[in-house]
């Protein structure tokens, strides 16, 4: 009896375990059903995805805020009198931002307008010059006129003592004429001649005169023709001159060139400054773009005007910009690099590269939501916006 039911109690613990088995074996197959379900669900769901978003979209977080600085730089040199700003600061453009010393500035202003004014008393004393001279010609050709007609009556003279001689050389065989008219008559001659000879060299000396004053006249005129007292090339050049001085006393109060906020200032009360030394940098906060660094095999789908939706670490996923790509770098970060990488070694290993893509924002929202240059950020473009 006792073996019969130590028997029975051993089949029922058989049965019981192969029940267990069964249920677990059971129980496994509706979890790897289940699973195999959530798998295919996440398939499923990652295809849709894909096929409807995932294949026209491209993203990076490798991206940063950044904008075109304006470096302020004095155009003059000088000592520093008053700083009107600091780091951090917003500025306006055209607020002041530094003044120099205007000392020097404003003797030079002095000096240029003292040439100015000498340039313009040389131009009405040349054009004066050009009357006296004209009037000088004139004189010169009247006296030319006074010299031919002190000629004319030379060579009167002349005949007359020359006819006077030949009478009385007729005369003088015949015992007619005494031996002191013959010689008194070729005195007479040679005193006339010589009167001729020196009324010949008055009309050339006039003409000569008359000339070197022509030539004087030709050469004071060359200065004023065609010109007037501020289209004088002497007159224009002080001018300049004083418009540079002008100029660089403008130039002593250094002003801002755009809106922004500055960073970097290292100038301060009293120290000297020179012509192109960068005192302090301004970034242009509404002004700001993204360069997103997207992997090679990223862009090759990606073109200038696509949209861009980005967000910023600094604020989070709560705030979203949008924006278009602007443009697509012509080398990698790599090739731009200071020292770029080179390997001649022969150990060389394929590293998947990244180009620098601008993204614009919207500068209404940039304007809500100011981003400074440096800043981290997440960029995804739009593959279907082309």
């Amino acid at each position: 009896m006792g073996d019969i039911s130590t028997e029975s109690d051993a089949y029922d613990a058989e049965a019981t375990a192969a029940v267990e088995r069964a249920r677990h074996m059971e129980t496994r197959k509706t979890w790897l059903r289940r699973i195999g379900l959530v798998v295919a669900a996440v398939v499923a769901i990652w295809a849709v995805w894909y096929l409807l978003f995932g294949r026209n979209h491209v993203s990076t977080d490798n991206a940063y805020v950044n904008a075109e600085m304006a470096q302020v730089t004095p155009l003059v040199s000088g000592a520093t009198i008053e700083v009107r700003v600091k780091n951090t600061q917003a500025v306006k453009r055209g607020d002041i931002l530094v003044r120099l010393d205007p000392a020097n500035a404003r003797i030079a202003v002095d000096q240029a307008e003292a040439e100015l004014a000498e340039a313009r008393r040389r131009f009405r004393q040349t054009v004066a010059t050009n009357t006296a001279l004209s009037a000088l010609v004139t004189a010169r050709t009247a006296g030319i006129s006074q010299a031919q007609a002190q000629l004319y009556s030379a060579q009167a003279e002349f005949e007359k003592a020359r006819i006077d001689l030949k009478r009385r050389n007729a005369l003088a065989g015949s015992g007619a004429v005494s031996g002191e008219e013959l010689t008194s008559a070729h005195r007479a001659l040679a005193a006339a001649n010589a009167a001729l000879a020196t009324a010949k060299a008055g009309v050339a000396q006039a003409e000569s005169t008359k000339l070197s004053a022509q030539g004087e006249l030709a050469a004071n005129d060359a200065l004023v023709q065609g010109s007037t007292e501020d289209t004088d090339p002497g007159v224009r050049a002080a001018k300049a001159k004083l418009e540079a001085a002008r100029l660089d006393l403008a130039r002593t109060v250094i002003r801002a060139p755009i809106d922004g906020v500055v960073i970097s200032s290292h100038v301060q009360l009293g120290q000297r400054v020179t012509q192109g030394q960068p005192i302090m940098t301004i970034v242009p906060l509404t002004q700001v773009y993204v360069d997103a660094n997207f992997k090679e095999r990223q862009l090759r789908r990606v073109k200038v005007g696509m949209p861009a939706k980005i967000t910023a670490d600094i604020y989070g996923g709560s705030v979203t910009y949008h924006g278009k790509v602007a443009g697509i770098s012509g080398g990698t970060g790599a090739s731009m690099a200071l020292i770029p990488a080179q390997n001649a070694t022969g150990n060389w290993i394929k590293v998947a590269q990244r180009l620098p893509a601008r993204i614009e924002l919207d500068p209404k929202e940039l304007t809500e939501h100011p981003l400074r240059v440096g800043l981290s950020t997440e960029v995804e473009i739009d593959l279907s916006g082309d």
